[in-house]
């Protein structure tokens, strides 16, 4: 069966199966990649490829050294350097494009972030962020056709360790926001930390390194079968794993990653999580009180609650399409338009702060964190605090329906349009007026304006059609799925079980 290399593509990812059944991300894949990144690098940069140098890493996946291997020889083949740094994260593998001593021209990452051991991807980089889809698109092309390289010697593989100077890296930015020189700056906090088995363990080693207590910290060895619980800052056992471990241990507060550690959260000292609409909170509230009338980029499944938030802190909230390139992209688009956004964030977990070059880095939010903990320490008050007055919903529920037409963007927006020419003409269905995504519709509830609200919306890779439904009122959730249900039961190619189960529960 010939291979379908465009079914690589996940976004501005390649990802796939790579152990176990049903294996399409093969070492020959990822020797194609890292060749065909080779000759794409030096064509941009306008370079012969013999000088061409791209740094390679991966999470603890355990088909991740032998993809890493079969990437560097690809690279070499084209005749390229690679330069091995081996475990390391997403984060790291950006900062070494800019880091003097190491900048190589690109950079490849292999890791299928919070996916199952079975899965993996590789990420690329360069000098100016993450490739784009389309980008990702023609490497994808140009590993299929494998023409041959237009050099017969091959370039070396170097080994090379920059974990520790990311680390260090780390250690100057919480230095610098408790403006101090200290060697051990958070003597006196006790910080919990769980890594899931994923690469980002070494984050104990540098709480330690910096005076901080980590006793009851879980999870920190690299183990690619994921065994305790999944690497993912969203999964329920996780942040309940964690909570209980800062409860036990009597922490200040304990923080996670994903495997790459692109994305992280935090548990409060009474083990209460403080990821999505919490931690997007959280940072905002830091943010603000450094530099009010700031805008804050989220995506749009945000709750109400959320956006009153920011705004009651003299912020602004903007809310644009899911999909964590589109809200950094959004980002920095709005501060060359010269609006102050100091931060985009999903509430996956996916953060990018300005003064990071807007790289999603869910260790450097998570170290910025760390610092105003320390600070809040000092002042005797937790880090949840600062969300005290976070107001959030009675209820709330995700309902993803399935798609069965083969042509499923255009069934899906046809439900869109429904629901949209729906509302217009209804008048207790408020259109939000930030509306940048799909239809965002806001309900009158019990007489409360706007105590509910629901987002339907196309995914951003799959053939679905994802439904966010929040109410400030007991059955308010029921009300709106019977309401939209109504409006769609008739649509044929949409699996609409799950909205006919909320709707009469």
């Amino acid at each position: 069966m010939e291979m379908n290399w465009m079914a690589l593509k996940s976004g501005s990812d390649v990802r796939g199966t790579a152990a176990g059944d049903g294996i399409v991300l093969t070492e020959e894949v990822a020797r194609r990649l890292g060749k065909a990144f080779a000759g794409q690098l030096a064509a941009w940069k306008g370079k012969p490829v013999t000088q061409i140098s791209v740094s390679l890493g991966r999470d603890s996946r355990i088909t991740g050294s032998a993809l890493l291997a079969a990437a560097a020889e690809g690279i070499c083949s084209a005749g390229a350097t690679a330069c091995r740094y081996d475990l390391c994260t997403t984060p790291a593998m950006y900062m070494s494009t800019i880091t003097p001593g190491f900048e190589p021209d690109g950079a490849i990452m292999i890791t299928a972030s919070h996916h199952p051991w079975n899965k993996n991807g590789l990420k690329f980089f360069t000098s100016h962020g993450g490739l784009e889809g389309k980008q990702v698109a023609e490497l994808l092309s140009m590993a299929e056709k494998d023409e041959p390289a237009c050099h017969a010697v091959p370039g070396t593989a170097v080994d090379q360790a920059f974990l520790p100077v990311y680390m260090q890296q780390l250690a100057d930015r919480i230095r610098s926001g408790l403006q101090t020189k200290e060697e051990k700056p958070l003597t006196g906090l006790h910080v919990v930390v769980d890594a899931g088995n994923g690469a980002g363990g070494f984050y104990a080693k540098l709480m330690e390194s910096l005076g901080a207590d980590t006793a009851g910290s879980q999870f920190l060895d690299p183990d690619g079968m994921f065994p305790n619980h999944i690497p993912n800052p969203e999964n329920r056992e996780a942040m309940n794993s964690l909570g209980a471990a800062v409860i036990k241990a009597g922490a200040d507060l304990g923080v996670i990653f994903d495997a790459d550690c692109d994305r992280a959260a935090v548990v409060d000292s009474d083990g209460r999580e403080i990821n999505r609409n919490r931690l997007i909170a959280l940072i905002s509230a830091i943010l603000l009180s450094q530099k009010k009338g700031s805008t804050i980029v989220t995506d749009s499944v945000t709750s109400s609650g959320l956006k009153q938030f920011i705004e009651d802190r003299g912020g602004i909230h903007y809310r644009f399409r899911r999909g964590y390139r589109n809200v950094i992209d959004e980002a920095i688009r709005l501060n060359q338009e010269g609006m102050s956004c100091p931060l985009a964030i999903e509430t996956s977990g996916h953060a990018a702060l300005q003064e990071n070059h807007f790289l999603d880095d869910g260790m450097y939010l998570v170290t910025v964190l760390i610092v105003k903990a320390m600070q809040m320490k000092a002042e005797g008050k937790s880090l949840g605090s600062l969300i005290a007055d976070l107001r959030e919903p009675v209820e709330s529920a995700e309902i993803r329906m399935n798609i069965t037409e083969s042509d499923f963007r255009t069934c899906g927006q046809k439900a869109i349009d429904q629901v949209t020419a729906w509302a217009g003409s209804h008048t207790e269905w408020h259109i939000a007026p930030d509306n940048r995504e799909g239809i965002r519709i806001s309900f009158d509830l019990d007489g409360k304006k706007d105590a509910g609200w629901f987002l339907l919306r196309m995914s951003v890779h799959d053939p679905v059609l994802p439904l966010n439904l929040e109410s400030d009122t007991e059955g308010g959730v029921r009300r709106m799925a019977e309401a939209l249900y109504e409006v769609l039961k008739d649509l044929k190619g949409i699996n609409m079980d799950e909205l006919r189960k909320a709707a009469t529960a």
